[in-house]
């Protein structure tokens, strides 16, 4: 384990076994459980960073975990997050555990990206820029940046281990999986993102677009990794959302833009970040927690918006 005043950027549990290191979250194999931790670790332009954000791996599990007790659109993996609950012998790592950790069921993972988007950003916007279109939907001409869709639309990406993930139409999407689970996914997905905009709303952020994965767990499919975080999701303070401009969010942005300001080539090394910044950061993924959940996320202070 690395922990720098409080900040865990890699984890390793003598005895069980590494299934896999991501960008973010380290997982451990269970047999037919996994156990996945989120560290605190940041990328930017697919490049990992060499210091951390305090609290951002809990927060996104405990975000994870909200969402996960509150969705019932379909099964999930979601075991516990809950460290006292977890076998005996992972107690003895219960300290680097605890408020960061998911004990899930194991699925065979379906190798697509389920992308809703209900407002028109990023490589939405691009695309759309290009084609008139997203993934081959058409949409209306005039949109604006940022602009909110009539409707929430399904614009799957091909699922890649190496994180470079590439946009699909769905007719692609049919042909690499079936129908059938195509069709279900998309339904699902659409469902999923339309109860979790509409509470999130009520709350004050606006869930711009989202991603999903999925897999099956006995035959069923079932949602599993994170869920309607800020690292998977846009997440938008309302009261400060107009269409036309790229709003302000809660996640990574003072990261990126920080970065995109220096002379770096995007390749590794990336640079340390200063803790300005790093506090920054910190500060937006806490207030997400607490705009979304209505109280402070454990052992923090209330953030103050």
């Amino acid at each position: 384990m690395i922990e720098l005043a409080g900040v865990v950027t890699s984890t390793e549990l003598p005895g069980i076994s590494l299934a896999r290191r991501g960008k973010v979250r380290d997982v451990y194999d269970l047999g037919d459980e996994l156990l996945i931790v989120a560290t605190d670790r940041v990328s930017a332009f697919d490049v990992i960073l060499p210091n951390g954000i305090p609290h951002k791996g809990t927060v996104l599990t405990q975000i994870s975990r909200f969402w996960f007790e509150r969705m019932n659109v379909c099964p999930h993996h979601l075991i516990s997050a809950d460290v006292a609950s977890f076998p005996p012998h992972l107690q003895e790592h219960a300290d680097l555990l605890a408020g960061r950790t998911m004990l899930v069921r194991r699925a065979e993972r379906v190798d697509i990206e389920c992308v809703v988007r209900g407002y028109l950003i990023g490589s939405g916007w691009n695309d759309y820029q290009a084609t008139g279109g997203v993934c081959g939907i058409d949409l209306p001409a005039d949109i604006p940046l940022a602009g909110r869709l009539e409707e929430p639309i399904f614009t799957p990406a091909s699922k890649a281990d190496d994180g470079h993930d590439e946009n699909i139409s769905f007719d692609t999407m049919i042909d690499m999986i079936g129908a059938e689970t195509a069709e279900r996914l998309r339904e699902l997905s659409l469902q999923i993102y339309g109860k979790a905009h509409a509470f999130a709303e009520e709350r004050g952020i606006i869930i711009a677009d989202t991603k999903f994965e999925f897999g099956f767990i006995d035959g069923e499919l079932s949602l599993i990794d994170e869920l309607l975080t800020p690292d998977s999701s846009r997440f938008w303070p309302a009261d400060r959302y107009q269409s036309g401009a790229s709003p302000p969010s809660y996640d990574k942005q003072f990261v990126r833009d920080w970065l995109s300001a220096l002379d770096w080539d995007k390749n590794p090394p990336g640079p340390e970040l200063p803790a300005d910044i790093v506090e920054a950061t910190a500060d937006k993924y806490l207030e997400a927690y607490e705009q979304l959940t209505g109280a402070p996320l454990p052992g923090t202070s209330p953030s103050g918006g």
